[in-house]
């Protein structure tokens, strides 16, 4: 289960389908280094959205 603690990267490593949904909120830069170390919650906070959604389509 993704959690708002989960890193980025791992997310990408535990859903298939996690990029295209974390694309869709507007996450371009999946990527980037900092994908490695931020989490979920600090991802969804620079990008200005809601984590309870994005928590939502990544634990379908």
């Amino acid at each position: 289960m993704i959690t708002k603690d989960t890193v980025i990267g791992d997310i990408l490593k535990m859903n298939e389908n996690a990029a295209k949904i974390l694309m869709d909120f507007g996450m371009g830069c999946l990527g980037c280094p900092s994908s490695t170390m931020e989490t979920l919650e600090q991802a969804c906070f620079v990008h200005g959205l809601n984590l309870s959604e994005v928590l939502e389509q990544l634990n379908k």
